[in-house]
Formats: structure tokens, C-alpha cells, sequence
């Protein structure tokens, strides 16, 4: 039996997680999820990371993310929260800023099974429309 990743390390796994988000590189960004992960965007639903985030590459130009915090689970699950503010910039030079939080579920082998972006999508549709879907 497998037993859960260290808590300790989720806070680097998503330290990590966002600094590849800021510069774009979905390669890498990819190489953090379980092969069977899933993510899902209030915009665009469920789809599995590759393609998620290529679709979001495509669609960002020069981007910013300050980290407000990172929250670990209190009930002992595999999950952990990064809070932060996202200067959003996209190709055509739209640019929003939002808080986030990004919801990890975590793997045996402490790379994400899941991941769930929550925002208040209203300020963002208003600025963004269907460029990004």
C-alpha cells in the first residue's frame, strides 16, 4: 500500500506550480500532474492538463502572480490551496487582475491528481469575453 506524500512538499509543489504559470511554460507545468490527472477552469470545464494548458498559453501574453498564501489541509486529505492574485495579461494586450484559488489534489507519488480553479468569473467575462475559450 502507498502511503500519501509529506504535506511538507505541497507547498513547494505549488510554489512551483505557479512560477511555471508566470512564465508560460506548460512543459513543465505538465510534468507536475499524474497522467491521469484532470483540471478544471470556470471557463472552460473539465479537460486534462496538456491541453488546458496549452489553450491557456495560447490565449496569455506577459502574466504576474503574487503568492497571498498557501493552505494545507486540516482534515489529513491529500489536498492543499494556493491563494493568489493574478495579473492576467493576455495576447492582445487585454490585461485583468483576480484573486484565485487553486485547489491541488495530490497523488500517491506527490504529483497532482487534480486540480480546481476557483474565482469569481463575473469582472473576467466582462474583460476577457470569448477570448479565451
Amino acid at each position: 500500500m502507498e502511503s500519501q506524500p509529506s504535506t511538507r512538499n505541497f507547498a513547494e509543489s505549488i510554489e512551483r506550480y505557479l512560477t511555471l504559470l508566470e512564465k508560460g511554460d506548460t512543459e513543465g507545468i505538465v510534468a507536475l500532474f499524474a497522467d491521469d490527472a484532470k483540471v478544471y477552469s470556470p471557463f472552460l470545464g473539465w479537460m486534462a492538463p496538456a491541453p488546458f494548458f496549452e489553450k491557456l498559453r495560447e490565449a496569455s501574453g506577459q502574466s504576474r502572480i503574487r503568492l497571498i498564501d498557501i493552505l494545507v489541509s486540516a482534515s489529513g486529505n491529500a489536498r492543499a490551496i494556493g491563494y493568489f492574485t493574478y495579473d492576467w495579461g493576455l495576447k492582445d494586450g487585454t490585461h485583468v487582475s483576480f484573486d484565485c484559488c487553486d485547489v491541488f489534489d495530490f497523488s500517491n507519488d506527490g504529483r497532482f491528481s487534480q486540480l480546481t480553479i476557483v474565482y469569481d468569473t463575473y469582472p473576467i467575462r466582462v474583460e476577457v469575453g470569448d477570448k479565451y475559450q
